[in-house]
């Protein structure tokens, strides 16, 4: 199988040099996802929103690739502010309870805009 890139046309793409995800064999890897809202094309102040806002943007990318949030194996969190955490947790519990991957969760200093509060990246395998 080859190697197959997933965008969704965003200037960033493009800007970056990245796609939304890629996928190689039975891998799909979604690049870091923030809360940035595509249908109103703004950034809620809100963290639960952005949150919510990274998984369905990672749920979107995984469809496109032909896989499903239930196919995640791997998920790293970035928060600015550590802080959120408690905050972030029923949100993952919406789209992962039943799918308990790895993960890693880190505090960093800033993320490419200073809205931006919360960044996701994920791998998935795809279920044979």
């Amino acid at each position: 199988m080859t190697r197959r890139l997933i965008s969704f046309g965003m200037p960033s793409e493009k800007r970056g040099s990245y796609s939304r995800a890629v996928v190689d064999g039975d891998f799909c890897f979604v690049a870091g996802t923030t809360g940035y809202d595509y249908a109103t094309m703004t950034i809620p102040e809100d963290f639960t929103a952005q949150t919510r806002n990274s998984f369905n943007t990672i749920a979107r990318a995984l469809q496109e690739a032909g896989f499903a949030v239930a196919d995640i194996v791997r998920v790293t969190y970035y928060l600015t502010d550590i802080r959120d955490a408690e905050e972030m947790h029923p949100v993952v519990a919406e789209f992962l309870a039943d799918v308990r991957p790895a993960s890693t969760l880190l505090a960093v200093t800033a993320l490419a805009q200073p809205a931006m509060k919360i960044e996701i990246e994920v791998t998935a395998k795809r279920r044979t």
